[in-house]
């Protein structure tokens, strides 16, 4: 299959070394130029390439960036054609990304994505560290692999997304529509908290809407003060802690 990743940081450099390895062909791209990829890249099947040139000619688009810069690839997938898919791995972190006033009114981070955007998107593997993504990834079939959930309204792009995530170590749950992707949001409990496939089941269907956001408030403010340590046990432990 080939595959365009627009977004170089932890989890799209990880997905492109992932994939490629699982023996498809990779596109990789960030907002500075292919130039300043090679650390990535070299030594691997994974082209550096430009934004432009990492949606054309792909079956499946997998967006990387920060949550505040999707306005950015309107222009870039303006394009490509309905076909294609397209995978939003962010999550709105206001810290970061400064206060969106739809989404702090209530609009669903992806249902906003994909409107920046202008296309239908896929949620994926963004309820997990990068740590996780990084170093926890099993065979299918291993009794301890973990699992994320995914979203979408397309159920023929959902399955293939699923079958990329099997490819990345992780079994996929289906969590339902984009209108149910709130379910695994920051501060949801099937948010980077290392569960199997059962677990991210129950952790879905005890979401509390009203609870995430003052959930991820708490996590911030945690790395805030340093009282949580940027490591990957100490944070799941949080996570799954404040989310109950």
């Amino acid at each position: 299959m080939k595959i365009g990743i627009i977004g170089a940081g932890n989890i799209g450099a990880t997905l492109a070394q992932l994939l490629v390895k699982a023996g498809h062909d990779v596109k990789l791209a960030n907002s500075k130029g292919p130039e300043t990829l090679g650390d990535i890249v070299d030594g691997t099947a994974i082209a550096a390439v430009t934004r432009d040139n990492a949606v054309k000619d792909v079956d499946v688009i997998i967006l990387s960036v920060p949550f505040a810069r999707n306005p950015e690839l309107a222009p870039v997938l303006a394009d490509v054609p309905a076909s294609v898919i397209i995978v939003d791995t962010s999550n709105y972190y206001p810290m970061r990304d400064g206060k969106i006033e739809e989404v702090e009114e209530g609009k669903l981070e992806t249902v906003w994505s994909s409107e920046q955007v202008g296309r239908p998107l896929v949620k994926a593997w963004n309820a997990l560290l990068s740590f996780t993504l990084a170093e926890a990834g099993s065979k299918n079939g291993s009794a301890s692999r973990l699992a994320i959930p995914i979203a979408g309204d397309d159920a023929a792009a959902k399955s293939v997304v699923a079958r990329l995530v099997d490819e990345t170590g992780f079994d996929a749950v289906d969590a339902g529509p984009i209108s149910e992707s709130w379910r695994f949001q920051p501060g949801a409990p099937a948010y980077c908290t290392e569960l199997d496939a059962a677990g991210v089941a129950k952790a879905l269907s005890s979401a509390d809407k009203a609870r995430s956001p003052r959930n991820l408030e708490l996590i911030t403010q945690a790395f805030v003060d340093g009282s949580l340590a940027f490591e990957r046990e100490a944070m799941v432990a949080f996570n799954r802690k404040v989310s109950g």
